[in-house]
């Protein structure tokens, strides 16, 4: 094997030993003896003639090519599941008999509902349109569904989404809200700033996980959009949401303009290297929209 040439099997070693710090954890985690993964390891080594891992009686750590190969190996076993998960879809393997591929749409759950609805009736009416799976998410999650192939294309928001590595297409900018309870004083203005709705003693701001965290604060920690409907109505939080919102507040919810908060963008976003025709004609249906 040639020296810059790694097997998908070294890399699933190496990232075991690498994430566990620990021979025994990591043939355990793979389903095989420790013997075999440290001579692996060690193969490994002497063929890219680098040291990536510092072993001494406290244990395993990584020098910094081994930082470099954990990086790059995660990347390309990423790479290569995504690629099977699509070739499946692409084949139909995943579909029923006698259906043209299908395509795995991932949206923020009731983000540009309106706009969804366009794309999927205008899609489907087209002659060779693929079967669509909309996949619905929690917040920014659509970088990781596209990256790892769960999702073949996504609908994603500027400024919360990262469009780095995508290709994309704008097809929505609009403004943001307030989500407030009806009888909430505030709920009565035309207009709001974020600075009034930021300092509210009685109602704090709703808290969203970011990298799986809350930002701390005295709001209450969202994990999904009916928990939050309810507490909104419930007086307990107000939430900022693109104006697409609307589409899913209930009779207690009242929506109220920000003046100040940055626009929101919504694009269609796919990997580069994609060469779908399915996804170039869902691409295509909603660049026209």
């Amino acid at each position: 094997m040639a020296v810059d040439t790694l097997e998908t099997r070294e890399l699933r070693y190496f990232v075991a030993v690498a994430e566990e710090l620990h021979f025994g954890r990591a043939a355990e985690r793979l389903g095989m003896a420790q013997p075999p993964l440290s001579r692996a390891i060690q193969q490994l080594e002497r063929r890219l003639g680098v040291s990536l891992l510092e072993r001494n009686r406290r244990g395993v750590s990584l020098t910094g090519a081994g930082e470099v190969l954990l990086h790059e190996g995660r990347a390309a076993l990423d790479a290569t599941a995504a690629a099977a998960r699509r070739t499946r879809r692409a084949g139909g393997a995943d579909s029923p008999a006698g259906s043209r591929g299908r395509l795995v749409l991932a949206v923020k759950a009731a983000g540009s509902h309106e706009l969804l609805q366009k794309l999927l009736d205008a899609y489907a009416a087209e002659p060779d349109a693929a079967e669509i799976e909309v996949l619905p998410c929690g917040l920014c999650e659509q970088e990781g569904l596209l990256r790892d192939g769960r999702a073949d294309v996504a609908l994603m928001h500027t400024p919360f989404n990262s469009l780095a590595g995508f290709d994309s297409e704008e097809l929505l900018t609009e403004g943001q809200v307030a989500i407030l309870p009806t009888g909430h004083p505030l709920a009565a203005r035309r207009t709001l700033s974020l600075s009034d709705v930021s300092d509210v003693p009685d109602l704090p701001l709703a808290r969203w996980p970011r990298h799986g965290t809350y930002a701390p604060g005295p709001g209450p920690e969202i994990h999904d959009l009916a928990q939050l409907a309810q507490l909104v109505a419930l007086g307990r939080t107000v939430a900022v949401f693109p104006d697409s919102a609307r589409a899913w507040l209930w009779a207690e919810h009242t929506a109220v303009p920000l003046t100040d908060a940055p626009l929101v963008v919504t694009h269609i976003a796919w990997p580069p290297h994609s060469r779908s025709l399915a996804l170039a004609g869902l691409i295509r249906t909603a660049t026209q929209l």
